[in-house]
């Protein structure tokens, strides 16, 4: 897919299907409990009846897709483990031994890995979609081409189309790569024009020392590379990672297929920030599922105008986090199609009082 061809594609996402809104709010404001009793359980089903067009929602085929990528920045000592780890844990999603594997079992959730740019070769049984063998280290030039960018982000889209043809009605993001809080922390800070330090993080447990070469390498990596804030393909291919060009296409797909995408963390939003940013009528397809301790977390969420479901102090990664609320919008949604009516319970309904 060529440049062109993408936004090309983007500019069919519609806004969203505000009957479709009023008709779930509707039914809500019927069932037989306090007008509004279920905060954001409510509104997400709203949300997601004006993105697929329907008050009437599925969400019973669910799959969460891990993409998984290295980065060439790991060169500068930006995390407490070398590339190895990210072969390792691909092979262990691929065995569904991880953490989100044993989540998603509770949550009846499908995992999906994706080889989107793992150094060495294919890992079996992790669904080939990579664009090379990991990006180069962005403190000595950009991390990938342009071209490559948009390339991660068309299989990023081209990855939803699949699945929804595969029955899917619910998409969780998730991901794997060893320096991926630091490619996050690098876009997410031009994008929002914050310095490095209040972006960054210490990953998966960074020491003091840690802490401080990795702002150093995000640092250099915007002065070597000049990235300009207000074309996020340049951003993307000067900072970012292949994981984070792929699930920014996840969004973006969601929004074409009307397929809602559970965000999972940092690293997660801060592709959803870059999908938004290039087509901002793909915000109807982003839903927030908790609050990452990553500091810039929070960050990343107000500037989506996104409320998290979960506050656990989660910063483990794969979709976890987007897994853990799967069982929320179960409940959410068996209220909703379950629960008696207030004529059904010769019940006067609940009329809003201010």
């Amino acid at each position: 897919m060529t440049e062109s061809e993408l936004y090309t594609l983007l500019s069919k996402i519609t806004p969203p299907d505000e009957t479709a809104r009023a008709a779930a709010h509707a039914h809500w404001g019927s069932l037989a409990k306090p007008l509004g009793g279920l905060g954001r359980l409510e509104t997400l089903l709203e949300d997601a009846a004006a993105l697929t067009g329907s008050a009437q929602l599925e969400i019973s085929r669910r799959t969460v897709l891990v993409l998984c990528a290295d980065n060439g920045v790991v060169a500068q000592g930006v995390s407490q483990t070398d590339q190895s780890v990210t072969r390792a844990v691909a092979e262990n999603l691929a065995a569904r031994r991880t953490s989100v594997c044993q989540m998603a079992k509770t949550a009846h959730c499908a995992v999906l890995p994706v080889d989107m740019g793992i150094a060495g070769d294919p890992v079996p049984g992790v669904l080939d979609r990579r664009i090379a063998a990991g990006t180069a280290d962005f403190t000595q030039g950009a991390a990938m081409t342009r071209a490559q960018a948009v390339e991660a982000i068309a299989k990023g889209i081209a990855l939803v189309k699949r699945q929804t043809e595969q029955g899917d009605t619910l998409l969780a993001t998730g991901e794997m790569g060893i320096g991926n809080t630091t490619t996050s922390s690098a876009v997410a800070s031009v994008l929002l024009n914050q310095p490095a330090e209040v972006m960054t993080g210490r990953g998966a447990g960074l020491s003091d020392a840690g802490l401080a070469r990795k702002i150093d390498a995000i640092r250099r990596g915007i002065a070597v590379n000049q990235p300009d804030a207000a074309d996020v393909l340049d951003v993307l291919a000067k900072l970012g990672g292949f994981d984070i060009a792929g699930l920014c296409g996840v969004f973006l797909g969601g929004a074409l297929e009307g397929v809602p995408v559970l965000m999972d963390g940092f690293i997660s939003g801060v592709a959803a920030l870059c999908a938004v940013r290039l087509c901002p009528a793909a915000e109807k397809a982003v839903f927030a599922s908790h609050c990452s301790t990553e500091p810039a977390a929070k960050l990343v969420l107000d500037a989506l105008g996104k409320a998290p479901l979960l506050t656990a102090g989660l910063h483990l990664g794969e979709g976890t986090g987007a897994v853990a609320s799967i069982p929320l919008w179960d409940m959410a949604l068996a209220v909703y199609d379950q629960c008696y009516s207030f004529t059904e319970g010769g019940i006067a309904p609940y009329t809003p009082q201010c």
